[in-house]
């Protein structure tokens, strides 16, 4: 098995150590850096990983290097490592928005692996959706223990180019949060019926699970899956035509094309 070691212990970092740890990843070949004590010594003593506040010697040790630092920070690392060691060897995974190879490979040069991947969220519950890209630099081994690791937090989406990282974003990065308002929504107004605000969640976060459900267990449409819960002339209907009627296709899409935008302009910003 390969050496893993994650610089930073933020949320994506760690739901990913975690979950490679719960299927069963040698903890003892897992460090986790962070400046600050705090979560990389509650990792280390939950999980059984190894711990440090030195980047490098984590990454002199490691095989695979994590990079989940904040995306300003990133050439900054990726610079503090490539001065101190040789990086020939080493493959590194970047889960920062906003970075893309060509910036990291001015810092790294030609020699190491690079991937980028762009998890989401929900990884934390093991039902996550990662999108990675790799270029020529990574060996087959290498990608299969990559996407081995994603997989221990939910499902996994090799992708033809990198610039469909941003298109990723749009959909799975960022996509969580959209459905987080659009349940906000539905809670809000179903108090204003008069429900309680816990009776109101429940309502609305088990609606949208077993939605979510229904679309994973069904060969149909989600097209068709509406469809079949729309009576003609019924309540459903009445509902579906006040969002198409204000224009809810339209404003799904344009949002996603400013999502897309953004993620290109933190790009570039990164330059």
């Amino acid at each position: 098995m390969k050496k893993v070691a994650f610089i930073g212990a933020g949320n994506m970092n760690r739901c990913i150590l975690i979950g490679m740890v719960k299927a069963g990843f040698d903890a003892a070949l897992i460090t986790v850096t962070n400046p600050s004590p705090e979560k990389r010594v509650a990792l280390a003593n939950d999980y059984g990983v190894n711990q440090s506040a030195d980047n490098i010697e984590a990454a002199k040790q490691a095989d695979i290097i994590i990079l989940g630092v904040k995306p300003h920070l990133i050439k900054t690392v990726c610079q503090q490592l490539a001065d101190a060691m040789d990086i020939s060897d080493k493959c590194f995974v970047s889960v920062a928005a906003g970075v893309s190879m060509a910036q990291m490979r001015s810092v790294l040069g030609e020699q190491a692996g690079l991937v980028r991947c762009m998890p989401n969220t929900p990884s934390q519950l093991g039902v996550g959706m990662a999108g990675l890209f790799a270029d020529d630099s990574v060996s087959d081994e290498s990608k299969a223990f990559i996407d081995a690791m994603f997989v221990a937090v939910g499902k996994t989406l090799w992708l033809a180019n990198e610039a469909e990282i941003d298109n990723l974003i749009t959909v799975s990065g960022s996509g969580p949060a959209y459905f987080f308002a659009f349940m906000e929504a539905m809670q809000k107004q179903a108090m204003a019926f008069g429900f309680d605000q816990q009776t109101a969640r429940e309502m609305v976060q088990q609606t949208a699970l077993g939605a979510a459900q229904m679309v994973i267990e069904n060969p149909e449409s989600i097209a068709t899956l509406r469809e079949n819960v729309t009576s003609k002339g019924g309540t459903t209907q009445a509902a579906l035509n006040t969002f198409f009627d204000g224009g809810l296709t339209d404003l799904v899409a344009k949002a996603m094309i400013n999502c897309k935008k953004r993620a290109e302009e933190m790009t570039e910003s990164n330059n």
